[in-house]
């Protein structure tokens, strides 16, 4: 990022956060491994907005999956046992998760029942499942980050095709995280999280991956790169976990503009909505807040909305 000018700084407002009633901080196995044995009340994850402008968000420690309304009202949707992380919304409704201790799980809205959807490749268990993103064509493409990263590169990226087959696209990652697919499915953006990159990962159409390259190098600090998004115009949003900022990159990787968190350091997704599509949406999850920031460009147009 030294190599520009600084960009432009945005500020972000708390849109909602958790209601008290949801929360009672304990330790849980996800904590212990995650945050160092401290107490967690919830830490959200996977914002997604369905086609009524509701936006569901995951809460990984707690299995728990919640929809929050336009005007910043909760509900709980779901509570199992598992540690649902990224959640996307098909184009028929349904809802995925990518959950880390189970793999792919569907949820029901309506019923709040979740079910296994893609628990092992070839009988082999996942790593544990990251984030996710569905393709033009309805290709789910997840990242397998499991407890990889530099000591480790041996996270995975999958595309599991809409006639079921599925593909180990790159398995040299340390800490694939947070992925977006071109509008033309020409190319992957994957967040490497411990290497403070995003790496870029050009589609054939057998499903293979060549010349996989760096896209961006990111500074450094206690994490780095988690949620991806992409806008009407190309460039990337990407929330830099720990540091508190949402970037927004150029199709050329150059920084446009700084987003700036107002609620804590924890910036880790991130999904556009309201009025046209011009909102950006924020987890902050150490809060357990959902911060917000207009902004002057739509997102890209989501693949769940499309008729």
């Amino acid at each position: 990022m030294s190599f520009f000018a600084a960009p432009p700084r945005l500020e972000t407002e708390v849109f909602t956060r958790l209601p008290d009633r949801f929360r009672q901080a304990r330790r849980t196995a996800w904590s212990d491994a995650n945050r160092a044995g401290r107490p967690v009340d919830s830490f959200l994850e996977g914002p997604s907005f369905d086609r009524q402008g509701r936006l569901y968000v995951t809460d990984i420690p707690f299995g728990r999956v919640f929809r929050i309304s336009p005007e910043g009202e909760w509900e709980q949707v779901a509570e199992y046992d598992g540690w649902p992380n990224g959640l996307k919304i098909h184009r028929d409704g349904r809802i995925f998760i990518t959950d880390y201790k189970r793999g792919i799980m569907l949820l029901e809205p309506e019923s709040g029942t979740v079910t296994p959807f893609l628990d092992t490749v070839r009988s082999e268990s996942f790593k544990g499942v990251n984030d996710l993103v569905f393709g033009p064509d309805g290709a789910l493409y997840f990242t397998d980050q499991g407890q990889t990263g530099l000591q480790d590169p041996s996270g995975r990226v999958y595309r599991l095709g809409a006639d079921g087959r599925l593909q180990r696209l790159i398995d040299t990652v340390p800490s694939p995280n947070g992925i977006v697919v071109a509008p033309d499915a020409s190319f992957l953006l994957v967040a490497v999280t411990r290497a403070n990159q995003i790496w870029r990962l050009p589609l054939h159409e057998d499903g293979s991956v060549t010349k996989a390259s760096i896209f961006c190098h990111l500074h450094g600090g206690p994490s780095g790169p988690d949620g991806l998004a992409l806008d009407a115009e190309g460039c990337l949003l990407v929330a830099h976990a720990g540091f508190g900022t949402v970037w927004r990159l150029s199709p050329r990787a150059e920084p446009l503009a700084r987003i700036a968190s107002c609620a804590g350091w924890s910036t880790t997704n991130l999904a556009f909505g309201g009025a046209g599509g011009r909102t950006l949406f924020v987890t902050e999850s150490e809060t357990g807040s959902i911060l917000r920031v207009a902004l002057p460009v739509a997102g890209q147009p989501l693949y769940s909305h499309a008729e």
